[in-house]
């Protein structure tokens, strides 16, 4: 899971952030996330596209793609403010992010009623991603402040995932499957609110955020929808 790139801390400091922000400039802000974000989820699309037929060896590899993940998005921290190479390492990281989808992608897609399993999910994903961004959006309450609870339950979520590793319970893997999707549907709300505000320094780190909660919505409910469809 995309499970990074987060700060949770935050809290309302959103307002003393985007005080010095005019209106004009602030929509500007969010018209170019969005646009980084679409791009991004083409990208990552491609990765995806490109890991399946390579599913078998990407999977002896992930360790190493993982760490891979994790260092262009430290770069990407240290290039967001640099034009044309922020663009270059946020496009390699959602790559690589869709070719470490494509051992779950192709293991589904080779199940019975594969293809529909996998349309399903990205279905599902997108109808939670819109409903909470429109629920973001449209709510007077402000979910900014959420950010200590959603970091507890996240570092709660990858302990059980690590502990999963060792134990391979179906039973706990369904339920962190489903935490991860409220988790990450309430974060969707945190994260379209900040956006909406301005909180984020720049255009790219708001659309990592929205690429990473769309992500790990639709590799929790392929699990889901994998697990239920299998004929296991």
């Amino acid at each position: 899971m995309g499970l990074y790139d987060r700060d949770y801390a935050r809290g309302n400091s959103y307002a003393q952030q985007t005080i010095h922000r005019s209106e004009a400039q602030i929509v500007s802000f969010v018209k170019e996330t969005y646009k980084l974000f679409a791009a991004s989820m083409m990208a990552g699309a491609v990765g995806a596209y490109v890991g399946v037929p390579l599913a078998a060896s990407i999977s002896s590899m992930m360790w190493p793609l993982f760490f891979l993940e994790i260092g262009l998005l430290i770069g990407l921290q240290f290039a967001k403010n640099k034009p044309g190479i922020n663009l270059l390492v946020m496009f390699a990281f959602v790559f690589v992010t869709g070719l470490t989808t494509a051992p779950l992608l192709a293991y589904t897609l080779g199940m019975a009623g594969g293809a529909t399993i996998v349309g399903n999910a990205f279905a599902m994903t997108a109808v939670v991603f819109g409903a909470m961004s429109f629920f973001a959006i449209k709510s007077t309450r402000d979910f900014t402040s959420f950010g200590k609870p959603l970091m507890i339950a996240l570092f709660v979520i990858i302990g059980f995932s690590i502990l999963n590793i060792f134990l391979g319970n179906p039973m706990l893997q369904i339920i962190i499957a489903g935490a991860v999707v409220i988790l990450f549907s309430i974060l969707v709300i945190f994260d379209t609110q900040n956006i909406m505000n301005g909180a984020y320094e720049t255009p790219i780190d708001g659309a990592i955020a929205l690429y990473l909660d769309f992500l790990n919505i639709f590799i929790a409910l392929l699990q889901l929808f994998g697990i239920f469809g299998s004929e296991e």
